[in-house]
């Protein structure tokens, strides 16, 4: 049976060194962080884009617009009142009456 002192040397030798081994444990684990941030930035992203396009059918049913044009009142509506988009289109998606910031939008643009 091998002793603690010569395991360590057979990884050393195996691995080139404990040093080496280290940093390449420690390159791996940024690696491995940095796709969890960015697949967690995407799937943000996509539930974004969910609500928008969900918010953006309503508002066109709702006011006989095309899908483009109730994007733009979206949008508009949006930065006219310090809004993000998302967060009005989850307002307009959640509640069962129109937001009057849309409703606002809508009256300047008629």
């Amino acid at each position: 049976m091998r002793d603690r002192g010569e395991k360590r040397v057979a990884d050393a030798i195996e691995f080139g060194s404990v040093q080496e081994a280290s940093t390449a444990v420690e390159r791996l684990l940024n690696v491995a962080g940095a796709t969890y941030e960015r697949t967690a930035h995407l799937q943000r992203a996509l539930d974004s884009r969910i609500v928008i396009e969900q918010a953006k059918g309503i508002l066109a049913e709702r006011f006989e617009l095309g899908v483009e044009e109730a994007f733009h009142v979206l949008r508009r509506a949006s930065r006219s009142h310090r809004l993000r988009l998302r967060e009005l289109a989850a307002t307009v998606v959640g509640e069962p009456e129109t937001p009057p910031e849309i409703l606002t939008t809508l009256k300047r643009e008629a």
